[in-house]
């Protein structure tokens, strides 16, 4: 579900994911809400996930919208690398 190099994002209620999906989308974003990873601790159980191509355009978008992620994260191997400072 989660290809290597993709990102990762979650938030902290179901209601701004979705906020955020609905948003991303409308701009025509290749953006994906999947089922919250289960390395990575996700209130609402969801996340939104985007591959490197699009990360400038996403993060434009939510931090235009005040929507930012409680945090953001990278695959790599099998591994979900914290984004620091996102």
């Amino acid at each position: 579900m989660v290809n290597e190099g993709d990102y990762v994002v979650i938030f902290n209620s179901i209601h701004r994911v979705m906020e955020a999906e609905k948003l991303l989308k409308q701009q025509g974003l290749a953006i994906l809400l999947i089922p919250a990873p289960r390395a990575l601790a996700a209130d609402c159980g969801l996340a939104i996930r985007y591959a490197e191509e699009v990360r400038p355009q996403v993060e434009a978008a939510l931090t235009l919208a005040g929507l930012m992620p409680r945090e953001s994260f990278r695959k790599q191997g099998e591994e979900f690398i914290k984004i620091e400072g996102a």
